[in-house]
């Protein structure tokens, strides 16, 4: 008999393990696909927030499609559009093409992980909680390990457009695994009401985060005149106000942000919200620092950068241990503080630092971020009722997707603007344009540490004993 506090969350994670294989290979290859397509190396982060921006103005539906059609349905359909839309890409020829092909692998990514873990917090008791997690970020670590190196060897030896490609046999195995060990979908009830989808609150929802997230984007990169960048942020504040009052009056909200009531989901999403910025920073900025700045090749950089996933998979099964022996509070508050501080260690990179030594600062910078993320996951949603537990899902994704769409854009803005002032050739990017950005992502986990203290000193998870 299979150990469902294994086989679960390890079938259920293959969508953190296509995700973050196709991010931190794209973070890689990016000079590369530069040259192929004629655009400016900058401007590519739009490849990446295309993809962050699509998930997110789709993830409040997972939540009532779950529930409408089942979990295992709409989990193996986002597996299989996924892995679609990456064939897509790869064979885009214009940087358009590409932006569009990463929208519709948006879509299908915007069901699968939100889904993919409400499968998990079904099917595992609370008390199994911890090591079902550990289990359940293992192969997301083992994506982001696996990407910087795949994707020097792809763009070094192969065509960019590989990196896309290799999705589909992952994608595959993933819908056969998830037919074959999750428990098939119940029947609906015929007792119980299911409450109509909320096309009005999905729009306003998307009009919210489009408009956010756009005027995020667009600022700096004279892509739009200011006004328009304005208005934009205008009318997404006005949408998210118009949906949480609109939200208010319903008894079944498209996504009820009434969750954020329960302290450990809110210490989870707007506490974590910072150190997530930082990790979604780092993939984007260090291989085009290592690859531009420091004149390294694809495959050198994306051997060094491997680093950070190599620790992040390496410490994971001492995460139970080390839980047990501080506790929930002063583990995060520990591992988000050390975060900062090997961050801080990137601003002394040089092109002479040693290999050796850049590999070694990020392997420990990747087992500390690891254990604050696989923590925050545990304690994330202790509290959240099971009637609530597909709302705190998409929420909390949704919410986790912002904060990476914010770090690569907040990332690209800062080199670009430094690049700026130094005066540099223009798509001539130096190591020190770097700099500002690397300050500000190693001062965004000590944030995190800082609004961890407000947590409870015997913070815990139900039924547990540590």
């Amino acid at each position: 008999m299979w150990n469902r506090t294994r086989i679960i969350p390890l079938v259920v994670a293959c969508p953190m393990f296509l995700q973050n294989l196709d991010t931190s290979v794209m973070g890689t290859a990016l000079p590369a696909i530069a040259d192929s397509l004629d655009a400016d190396v900058l401007h590519l982060n739009l490849a990446i927030t295309s993809y962050l921006l699509s998930l997110v103005l789709f993830l409040p539906a997972s939540a009532w499609l779950a529930e409408r059609y089942g979990p295992r349905r709409v989990f193996c359909t986002a597996v299989f559009l996924f892995s679609l839309a990456s064939a897509l890409c790869g064979a885009a020829t214009t940087l358009g093409q590409l932006i569009f092909f990463r929208l519709l692998q948006g879509v299908g990514g915007a069901m699968m992980v939100p889904v993919g873990r409400l499968i998990l917090l079904r099917a595992v008791p609370v008390a199994q909680m911890v090591v079902a997690m550990v289990w359940f970020t293992v192969p997301g670590g083992i994506g982001r390990l696996m990407g910087p190196l795949v994707g020097g060897a792809i763009v070094t030896v192969m065509s960019w457009r590989w990196i896309f490609l290799v999705n589909i046999p992952f994608g595959l195995a993933g819908v056969l695994l998830a037919l074959y060990f999750i428990d098939k979908d119940l029947p609906p009830d015929s007792d119980a009401e299911m409450a109509p989808f909320d096309v009005p609150g999905l729009l306003l929802m998307a009009a919210a985060l489009g408009g956010l997230l756009g005027a995020l984007e667009m600022a700096g990169k004279s892509l739009m005149p200011w006004p328009g960048v304005v208005a934009l942020a205008c009318v997404g504040c006005a949408s998210l106000w118009l949906y949480l009052r609109r939200s208010n009056a319903q008894a079944v909200p498209l996504v009820d942000f009434k969750v954020f009531r329960f302290l450990t989901f809110r210490a989870s999403v707007a506490g974590g919200a910072p150190v997530r910025v930082a990790i979604g920073a780092s993939p984007f900025l260090l291989p085009l620092l290592f690859q531009v700045g420091f004149g390294m090749t694809p495959l050198q950089a994306g051997t060094i950068t491997m680093a950070t996933a190599l620790g992040s998979l390496g410490i994971r099964g001492a995460v139970t241990r080390a839980v047990k022996t501080f506790g929930y509070r002063r583990m995060l508050i520990l591992s988000s503080a050390t975060t900062s501080l090997f961050y801080a260690a990137y601003t002394f990179f040089t092109p002479e630092t040693p290999h050796a030594l850049l590999f070694v600062v990020l392997l420990f910078a990747g087992m500390s971020n690891a254990m604050t993320l696989v923590v925050l996951a545990t304690i994330g949603y202790n509290e959240i009722p099971r009637n609530r537990m597909g709302h705190a899902t998409a929420l909390g994704t949704m919410a986790q997707q912002v904060s990476v769409a914010f770090g690569v854009t907040l990332a690209a803005s800062l080199v670009e603007l430094a690049h700026y002032f130094h005066g540099g050739a223009p798509g001539v990017l130096a190591a020190a344009d770097f700099r500002p950005a690397l300050i500000a992502v190693a001062m965004l986990p000590f944030m995190s540490a800082i609004a961890f203290l407000r947590l409870p000193k015997n913070t815990a998870l139900a039924d547990d004993e540590t």
